[in-house]
C-alpha cells in the first residue's frame, strides 16, 4: 500500500508540471509494464517488435504528450495500455504496408483467452476500428479492452485497478466482445 501512495504522490507533482516526478514514476512501474507487453507479445518471435521496444515506444507517448495528467495508478495504466496499443496498431499498419501493400481482410474473431498475445497483423488493425467505435458509444467498456487486450490484464487485475467487481469486469468484457464481434463482422 506504500507503493500506491507514493505512486499517488509522485503522479500528483508529474500533474503540476514535475517532468522528473514522471520519469520516477516510469521507473517504478517499468517492470509492471514490461511484464505486460512480454505477455501480449508471446509468440511473436522473429518480430522486430518486443517488449523492451513496446515499453520504451510507449514511454516517448506517455512523456510526449503535455495534456497527459493521471490521477491515479489506474489512470496511469488506462493510458499506458492506449499508449502500448497505439503503438501496437502503428507497428502492425507499417508490416503490412511492407508485407502486403496495406490490404486488409475481414476479421471475424476475437479471442476470449488473450494469454497467448497479440497478432501483429491485419486483425489488430480491424480491432483498433472497432474498439475505436466502441470508445465513441460506451468508453468505460473500451477501456476494460484495452486494459485486458492490449495490457494483458487479467479480469482481477483489472477489477482492482479501477476498484470494481470482478463480476461486472467480465460482464463489461463480455459485452464489449460482442460488440467488438458485430462491428468486425459489419466491416
Amino acid at each position: 500500500m506504500a507503493e500506491t501512495a507514493d505512486i499517488t504522490l509522485l503522479l500528483d507533482a508529474a500533474r503540476e508540471g514535475d517532468r522528473g516526478a514522471l520519469d520516477r514514476v516510469l521507473a517504478t512501474l517499468y517492470q509492471e509494464l514490461h511484464t505486460m507487453a512480454r505477455r501480449q507479445l508471446a509468440g511473436q518471435h522473429g518480430q522486430t517488435l518486443d517488449a523492451t521496444a513496446l515499453v520504451h515506444e510507449a514511454y516517448l507517448k506517455l512523456i510526449g504528450r503535455r495534456e497527459a495528467q493521471f490521477d491515479d495508478r489506474a489512470h496511469f495504466f488506462a493510458y499506458a495500455a492506449s499508449a502500448m496499443r497505439s503503438v501496437v496498431v502503428d507497428y502492425a499498419r507499417q508490416r503490412l504496408a511492407q508485407k502486403r501493400g496495406g490490404d486488409l481482410h475481414r476479421v471475424t474473431e476475437l479471442p476470449d483467452d488473450v494469454e497467448g498475445g497479440l497478432r501483429l497483423d491485419e486483425d489488430t488493425l480491424g480491432l483498433d476500428t472497432a474498439l475505436t467505435k466502441l470508445a465513441a458509444v460506451d468508453p468505460r467498456l473500451a477501456q476494460v479492452v484495452e486494459l485486458r487486450y492490449f495490457a494483458g490484464l487479467s479480469e482481477l487485475e483489472i477489477a482492482a485497478l479501477l476498484e470494481r467487481s470482478e463480476r461486472s469486469i467480465r460482464r463489461d468484457w463480455q459485452k464489449a466482445r460482442l460488440f467488438l464481434l458485430a462491428s468486425l463482422k459489419d466491416s
